[in-house]
């Protein structure tokens, strides 16, 4: 039995080091690397992919993008997020953009090769800790509109800028980002985008 696995990051030497160390595995073939989560779906979609290891934060598509996208079409790669980011709000977006599991890259070799195996027989591998605090923190309560006026609001953009990169009133805007305000118990727009980062929610 052979795995053959593809590797997605924005940073060559993780990826280079990545597929060195699972390239040693005897059952793991390394048979493609992509730069971008848009690359990454079409060497997915065109190759023979069993398992992918998505980064997050990629230009073009991120890895939540990207795993959306190749389960909306259909793909058989199941994804694997390997991300130095180890936040709640992160691993509950990925799941439920289709991934199937989730480790931080800093996990030892055999551990990441491991989540590699247990993906290709169909079963989740999330990292334990990371997941008994997803539990803990419980969903996002911003809505998809407030995650995105928080996320240009994160930028350090301003009211005006913000309405126009996303098509919407001023008011509609200030709407929004009072709301998500509210909801994360903070005093002001820049302390409402910074929390929401850090709890993985943009």
């Amino acid at each position: 039995m052979t795995i053959n696995i593809a590797i997605a990051d924005d940073q060559a030497l993780v990826r280079g080091a990545l597929s060195a160390l699972l390239g040693l595995e005897p059952d793991i073939t390394v048979v493609g690397e992509a730069a971008s989560g848009t690359d990454a779906v079409d060497m997915c979609l065109n190759n023979d992919v069993d398992v992918a290891l998505f980064d997050i934060e990629m230009p073009g598509l991120n890895g939540i993008e990207a795993t959306r996208e190749l389960c909306n079409k259909g793909s058989d790669t199941k994804v694997l997020i390997v991300t130095t980011f180890g936040r709640p709000g992160y691993l509950q977006r990925a799941l439920a953009a289709g991934a199937k599991g989730f480790v931080v890259k800093d996990a030892p070799a055999e551990e990441l090769a491991e989540a590699v195996r247990k993906i290709y027989r169909g079963e989740q591998a999330v990292d334990p800790a990371l997941a008994i605090e997803s539990i803990s923190l419980g969903p996002s309560p911003l809505t998809e509109r407030e995650r995105e006026v928080l996320a240009v609001a994160h930028t350090g953009a301003s009211v005006r800028t913000i309405a126009d990169s996303l098509f919407l009133s001023e008011g509609t805007v200030r709407n929004h980002l009072s709301s998500a305000i509210s909801k994360l118990g903070v005093d002001n727009r820049s302390s409402a985008a910074i929390e929401a980062a850090k709890r993985g929610w943009l």
